[in-house]
């Protein structure tokens, strides 16, 4: 497709046939050269027809193919006129991470870091189908859809300062746990504070450099620091909801009569019953995605100080932030100069508020909402900060992490042979693993250089680098 280059950071398409908006691409001239071949350009002017659409159908630069809206989308739809697809959030709702600091530095935990990994892999389940200890009757798992992180914390698990860091606050209250199928309840039921598998992870990393001294200061970040990042989402309760209404969706359409460019984008108007039926069972996954991620951060606690054989006070491991990938939500943004009530689909993409926004903690409201972009298990993470041009551009949006190049398939194939656990070893990176194939499916190549992204979202205004982490051991399942 015809691509215009707008500045260093940006490439638009320009509007053509059913196109409603543009669209915008922001990577620098290597990435969009790598992207000519994945389809997944199509997929951003194909989201640029869908009803309702404002300002411009978006993609950040770890975009890739993905079913419907690329991965690394971001679009808007006036609340009034616009659509819903459940391709647009994807199947795994509320997939997200949360970043935990500590009080230790690496020269603290390296002498213990392999039996740490070990301890740390019995206690957050992994893999597929994976089975949690947190055994719910169909009432308990109603109440963690309706409720998300506050239930995980009222039966124990976790901080009070962990509810005021989540987004949201860790729960969504359009949340209608009734209108979930017997399939996606029976799904969830075993699975709450598990990991599952493919790029979900529990990382241990380190400080490595900071870019942004004040606001690493505000966000409790200094260098050698000891973080854990986690990496999960809804399991096979979000995957079954998404399943479940895309089935209904395509009815809505032949009913509207749109002439949809991919079938995968089946969509609903917002103000319909399909679409606020979606919405509010969408709300469910997420919310208990954010009590999956809270209990998973309470187990590594417990490790963490039984292994060590350190108090609460010598650990002081606090819940940075937790950012949801694969969601979508009423916000009220700038368009066209009014303020206007939309609903921001973001798959693939992270909330990205800038300084005084609401919603945002107090601690973190003078410099901006803390964002985390993981990369791949033998490279980099950075943690970012959200900014007043991303609130202007982006509906509040950035990137979610490095993206993948290979498919698992082609992972598979240019991994055969390589011992990625040694060559993980030899980089000082402990590893842990549940599937047979996890380690070359996951391993670094099969991934965007995290760095080179965070790069163009750092020179496009739309984040700002606070911190680089280095990771010492992961999980995977």
């Amino acid at each position: 497709m015809h691509l215009e280059p707008l500045d260093p950071y940006r490439w638009q398409i320009p509007k053509t046939g059913q196109m409603r908006v543009p669209g915008i691409i922001y990577a620098s001239a290597s990435g969009i050269r790598a992207l000519k071949e994945d389809g997944s350009i199509r997929q951003v002017a194909n989201v640029a027809t869908l009803p309702g659409i404002v300002k411009a159908a978006m993609a950040m630069p770890d975009i890739h193919l993905g079913y419907g809206f690329p991965i690394g989308g971001v679009a808007a739809f006036d609340w009034d006129t616009g659509v819903i697809s459940p391709g647009g959030v994807g199947y795994d709702i509320n997939c997200g991470v949360r970043l935990a600091t500590t009080a230790l530095t690496e020269k603290d935990i390296r002498p213990h870091l392999e039996p740490l990994t070990n301890q740390l892999f019995e206690a957050v389940p992994s893999g597929v189908g994976s089975k949690g200890s947190v055994r719910l009757s169909v009432r308990d798992l109603k109440q963690v859809l309706t409720q998300g992180s506050a239930w995980a914390l009222a039966q124990g698990f976790g901080e009070d300062s962990d509810i005021e860091c989540t987004e949201e606050n860790g729960c969504l209250r359009q949340a209608d746990p009734d209108l979930l199928s017997d399939r996606a309840l029976e799904r969830g039921r075993d699975q709450l504070g598990t990991l599952g598998s493919g790029n979900h992870f529990l990382e241990i990393g380190v400080v490595e450099e900071i870019f942004d001294t004040h606001i690493a200061r505000v966000f409790g970040l200094f260098p050698g620091q000891v973080t854990v990042m986690l990496h999960s989402g809804s399991r096979g309760l979000g995957y079954q909801v998404c399943d479940d209404h895309l089935g209904i969706m395509k009815k809505s359409v032949a009913r509207l009569g749109l002439n949809l460019p991919d079938r995968h984008l089946a969509c609903a108007m917002i103000r319909s019953a399909e679409g606020q039926t979606y919405l509010s069972a969408m709300a469910c996954a997420a919310n208990f995605a954010w009590a999956n991620r809270q209990i998973m951060l309470h187990r590594a606690r417990q490790t963490f100080m039984k292994t060590l054989s350190i108090s609460p006070n010598s650990l002081r491991m606090t819940l940075l932030y937790d950012v949801c990938h694969n969601i979508a939500k009423k916000e009220t943004h700038q368009v066209n100069g009014k303020k206007q009530a939309v609903c921001v689909v973001r798959k693939g993409a992270t909330r990205a508020f800038g300084p005084g926004q609401p919603g945002i903690p107090d601690r973190f409201r003078a410099v901006g909402q803390p964002i985390l972009t993981p990369g791949d298990m033998g490279r980099a993470s950075y943690v970012l900060c959200g900014t007043d041009t991303a609130m202007n551009d982006t509906f509040g949006s950035t990137c979610h992490g490095a993206g993948r190049v290979l498919s698992r398939k082609a992972a598979k194939k240019a991994g055969k042979g390589r011992l990625i656990q040694q060559e993980l070893a030899q980089k000082g990176i402990v590893v842990k693993y549940t599937g047979r194939f996890t380690l070359t499916e996951e391993m670094p190549e099969a991934y965007k250089d995290v760095s080179d992204v965070v790069g163009v979202v750092h020179g496009a205004g739309i984040s700002r680098m606070v911190a680089r982490l280095r990771p010492m051991a992961v999980i995977k399942g």
